[in-house]
């Protein structure tokens, strides 16, 4: 739908290629305002690399975790919304519920990697709030003005460019320089790139008509799936944990949906009850 709103704005390519100019290179506030996000998810993706590097793999799924009521309590500071207790309830259950889904016992190594726990701790603490004031920074510029989902996303796909190769280069410039810049890439990268960037493009569509929680509920619910088919195309066992984990994703999931309880109507009686009682008087 936004796609088509877009192409109908635009009508032809010299259009098309006019209202990109003028969203982007002739409003550098708006881009330097999308730049914010694309440098936060820049910094929560190398975080995160860190933490993995100096933590455990059980560790680092649980804590990570915690990137889910992160989110929630941005959305309430940053977007100045209210949730019930019973939808506080859901997203602390979905993420002990994500926890028991990814779950795997620990098996030992022969390869002894030198960590850092409290770097690491460090690191995935940095990622989890990187992860929601990104989310819920993206999501109140999307719904703070009319410009077109597509046009955002560009905007802030730019700056992303621009701050991931600029660490790529400062990282590996100099194999850059030796190999070119596309060695080692085949047919199933390119492919997996597709399918990031699909994705990354219908989960702003989801931050545009929802929340960043319900983004979070979707991406669980897809981690439950996506385990699921594990089991019927590679034959996965199913663990007491996992099925676990799946129910308490699923009543989330359930709790979250419930229609609050709106209590305007209860207020009116009261009011009106308290003024018959004063007019009696």
């Amino acid at each position: 739908m936004e796609l088509q709103n877009f192409f109908r704005e635009t009508g032809s390519l010299g259009r098309f290629k006019a209202h990109l100019r003028e969203n982007i290179l002739g409003s550098p506030k708006e881009l330097m305002k999308l730049s914010v996000p694309s440098l936060v998810y820049a910094v929560q993706n190398n975080m995160a690399f860190l933490a993995l590097s100096n933590l455990d793999a059980a560790v680092y799924q649980v804590t990570y975790q915690l990137k889910i009521p992160c989110t929630a309590l941005c959305t309430v500071l940053m977007l100045n919304r209210t949730l019930s207790k019973l939808q506080w309830i859901s997203v602390f259950m979905l993420c002990g519920g994500v926890t028991l889904v990814q779950w795997k016992p620990a098996e030992a190594t022969k390869v002894v990697v030198e960590q850092n726990p409290l770097l690491g701790f460090g690191a995935i603490a940095i990622a989890v709030l990187c992860s929601g004031f990104a989310g819920v920074y993206f999501e109140k510029v999307l719904k703070s003005s009319d410009t077109s989902l597509w046009v955002r996303n560009i905007q802030m796909y730019l700056s992303g460019i621009v701050v991931t190769l600029v660490g790529v280069y400062l990282s590996d410039g100099v194999e850059i320089k030796e190999k070119g810049f596309f060695y080692g890439y085949t047919y199933y990268v390119w492919f997996v790139i597709f399918l990031a960037s699909v994705g990354g493009l219908y989960t702003s569509v989801v931050v545009k008509y929802t929340d960043n929680i319900m983004k979070g509920f979707s991406a669980a619910a897809a981690i439950v799936l996506s385990t699921i088919a594990s089991v019927m195309l590679f034959g996965l066992q199913i663990t007491l944990t996992f099925a676990l984990g799946t129910l308490l994703v699923c009543v989330s999931i359930y709790l979250y949906g419930l229609p609050r309880q709106d209590t305007t109507s209860i207020q009116q009686g009261e009011i009106a009850s308290k003024e018959r009682g004063v007019t009696g008087v």
